[in-house]
């Protein structure tokens, strides 16, 4: 395991977390109330020039212990 690597990636999150102060207090409340088995994600990605990209997926068991090991590093 990369330590320089991680330190790095904490710095990044504290920078993303001061630019855009409420994501983190969305993913918390995603996370403790609507990541369950089944659970649906839905993504919509708007460019500037208005190119609308939308994917989604159905959480299952092996996704959420991914999700748990990646809320761990971090």
């Amino acid at each position: 395991m990369n330590i320089a690597a991680l330190m790095q990636l904490k710095e990044e999150w504290t920078s993303f977390k001061v630019r855009h102060p409420k994501f983190p207090s969305f993913m918390k409340a995603v996370r403790g109330r609507a990541l369950t088995e089944g659970t649906v994600i839905d993504i919509r990605v708007t460019a500037p020039d208005g190119t609308v990209l939308n994917s989604n997926l159905k959480l299952k068991k092996e996704d959420l212990d991914l999700i748990c090991r990646i809320h761990e590093l971090i």
